[in-house]
């Protein structure tokens, strides 16, 4: 990571209010495909790249059937992804970073394994709110996963399987696979449901555009105090993340299998990270290993920005972060070529042991950590 826990940031003007926002389907449609050529300020990615590597991926699927048509406009969709992506590498550099560093070394396709949101279940903010956009493009809800000493659940989500023919980078290439989180609020002691609760109902029907507000990087009810959060944070950091981070992307996988260099393997691109100067999460050690042995795991430190509370505190919260999957080969097919592999003869799916401890990315523990 950088060679602070607290990553100095320039924070980005804020944009139009949630609420101004119609409810109507076609105008939220064209808000998201605006917004989603937008430069943000501070972005180290030229809006000039973005657009020519949308514009090429566009180009080149123009003549082929869209994979998603019959249930949405398949471009209106990756642009909504590409604006969620370009709201993340503003604010996280370490993850701008390093994937600009495995580009230099493996200058293939970056596929990512899944993207990951947090919620807060209350309200009609939980899970629901985030997945009805990915589920109305064809994803396919899978496992639920239970959390207890955080007092979360988790659902995962598969993409259709037409996507994977894409070869393009990030989220032009194949679709991710998806995995949203929520609080069970209603676990939570009384203090720490009186705030969560204020703020989402203060929100309105702000749950509704749960992906136009991940799109914008805006948080769909007001600014809290900055004695909220810390509320929160003595109680359940994953409250507070999500009190001043909203529906913003938590993290982006790369998918290590998926790379062409020595990097496929995470052992070897956990070393090559680290030693470039930035910090993995080592809750549970750094490699996360699943019991059966087929899906290994690992992330950075989350970054930091700076927030100003609704009091007037400007103080330093955590962002977001980047990890990093490699899944094997299942047993039945241990003796295919390496060349006849594809991704449905690896492990799929996720273990609680690692979601556990790749939780603790935005912790104060491994913030605060020395490298």
């Amino acid at each position: 990571m950088l060679s602070s826990a607290i990553a100095k940031t320039t924070t980005t003007a804020s944009p139009p209010s949630i609420h101004t926002l119609p409810l109507q389907r076609p105008r939220l449609l064209r808000t998201f495909v605006s917004f989603s050529h937008l430069s943000f300020p501070g972005n180290s990615i030229s809006s000039s790249s973005r657009n020519q590597r949308i514009c090429t991926v566009s180009a080149s699927k123009s003549d082929a059937p869209s994979p998603l048509s019959h249930q949405g406009d398949e471009l209106f969709f990756r642009d909504a992804l590409k604006s969620m992506e370009t709201v993340y590498l503003n604010r996280n550099p370490t993850a701008k970073a390093i994937l600009d560093l495995v580009h230099s070394i493996d200058d293939e396709q970056i596929c990512y394994d899944h993207l990951a949101f947090r919620t807060f279940g209350v309200n009609g903010y939980g899970i629901d709110s985030m997945a009805s956009f990915f589920l109305d493009h064809g994803y396919t809800q899978q496992e639920e996963l239970r959390f207890p000493a955080k007092k979360l659940k988790a659902l995962w989500f598969s993409p259709p399987s037409s996507s994977t023919q894409y070869g393009g980078s990030g989220v032009n290439g194949p679709l991710p696979r998806v995995f949203i989180s929520e609080l069970l609020v209603d676990q939570m002691s009384p203090k720490a449901q009186e705030i969560i609760r204020k703020y989402t109902e203060k929100a309105g029907n702000g749950n509704k555009y749960a992906a136009l507000a991940s799109a914008l990087g805006s948080l769909t009810w007001g600014k809290p105090m900055y004695s909220e959060f810390q509320q929160l944070a003595g109680e359940s950091e994953y409250a507070a993340w999500t009190l001043v981070n909203g529906y913003a992307l938590n993290h982006v996988t790369i998918s290590t299998h998926r790379l062409k260099s020595n990097l496929r393997s995470i052992k070897s691109l956990n070393e090559f990270i680290e030693k470039n100067g930035f910090k993995l999460n080592s809750e549970g050690g750094v490699l996360k290993v699943s019991p059966d042995g087929l899906l290994l795991q690992s992330s950075t430190v989350a970054d930091s920005i700076p927030f100003c509370f609704s009091d007037g505190v400007n103080e330093s919260v955590p962002c977001s972060y980047i990890e990093f999957a490699e899944r094997l080969v299942l047993p039945q097919y241990k003796d295919l070529p390496e060349s006849e592999v594809k991704e449905f003869h690896r492990r799929d799916g996720f273990e609680v042991g690692n979601a556990d401890k790749i939780f603790e990315s935005t912790s104060k523990e491994q913030l605060t950590r020395r490298a």
